[in-house]
């Protein structure tokens, strides 16, 4: 039975002054020519992966407490919280202590999202069907509004039987590829306050993973500059973002 909805962490409202995460800035509307995605692993007081689509200039977002599965017979929690702004999507820190959500948190996965169908009215309908290109997550997935009794509205997500799918007792993907997409650590430090150990990842992927991260980290950084530039161009005030060194 899955737990009350007010007992999975999500997203909140955060003193900026107090937190490293990025300030929420306007959200504007309009259509996206590349549209984003990115997973968080935030390590609060649950456990849980924060599932954010970028549609209408805000990253929609649901807080997963198993995480996704490979796995079309797996049908996971998604609790849909408050949009955040763009700059959130590759946000990795540690927000403090009698904060709300305190904990750490890390990019376990970034990419793109293509939706099938208008996406808008596929939102509004409570049925998202799209195929992901990421950094671990590939090929066709849905995410549909459920009935279930709660505060706020709470969907599953759903992996479509395709050559990407995996059984889930076969290859669970949150054990073998535990690593942040940006930094390629499963926690921000070792001297975590949290009580789990970390893990490692395993067979091909200790190799396969860390270059492809650092690959798929390049390929968004150069496309988030190219979009910028062209925004600024209209608007010179705007600044452009530099790539890392």
């Amino acid at each position: 039975m899955a737990q009350p909805l007010d007992e999975h962490p999500h997203p909140h409202p955060h003193d900026v002054d107090a937190t490293p995460q990025p300030a929420s800035k306007s959200l504007r509307g309009g259509p996206a020519k590349a549209l984003q995605y990115c997973i968080q692993r935030h390590d609060a007081s649950h456990l849980h992966y924060d599932f954010r689509l970028e549609l209408d200039g805000a990253l929609k977002s649901w807080a997963i407490p198993k995480g996704p599965s490979l796995d079309p017979r797996v049908r996971r929690l998604a609790v849909h919280v408050e949009d955040h702004s763009l700059d959130y999507v590759d946000f990795e820190g540690r927000i403090p202590e009698g904060h709300y959500g305190a904990g750490e948190v890390i990019v376990w996965d970034r990419g793109v999202w293509i939706p099938e169908g208008d996406s808008h009215q596929g939102y509004a309908n409570g049925r998202l069907r799209f195929r992901l290109q990421g950094a671990k997550l590939l090929g066709n997935w849905s995410l549909f509004r459920t009935r279930m009794a709660g505060n706020r509205e709470q969907w599953l997500l759903v992996k479509s039987a395709d050559p990407q799918a995996r059984q889930q007792e076969d290859y669970d993907i949150l054990q073998a590829r535990p690593h942040s997409v940006l930094s390629e650590r499963t926690w921000l430090a070792p001297n975590s306050q949290s009580s789990r150990p970390q893990s490692r990842s395993v067979g091909r992927w200790n190799l396969v993973g860390p270059l492809w991260a650092r690959l798929v980290r390049q390929w968004y950084l150069v496309a988030l500059n190219l979009r910028r530039l062209q925004k600024s161009t209209a608007n010179e005030q705007k600044p452009i973002l530099e790539l890392p060194r």
